[in-house]
């Protein structure tokens, strides 16, 4: 259990630190499953293939462990 907590909190962090620098390179938020709209003077962003990918990475790295 203290295995997964550990493993859950550093992709947690890591993915969080990298997150900006990620999302300049790899264009994530602008994938071609994301939403992106303006309303009312206001843009909406829904990531939806941009979480579906990291998501998938996410269950690859603990598999892997």
């Amino acid at each position: 259990m203290t295995k997964w907590l550990l493993a859950i909190l550093l992709v947690v962090l890591v993915t969080g630190l990298l997150q900006p620098a990620l999302a300049r390179r790899f264009r994530l938020g602008r994938l071609p499953g994301d939403l992106a709209f303006r309303w009312r003077g206001r843009t909406w962003i829904f990531p939806f293939a941009s979480v579906l990918l990291l998501s998938a990475l996410a269950s690859l790295i603990l598999r892997w462990l």
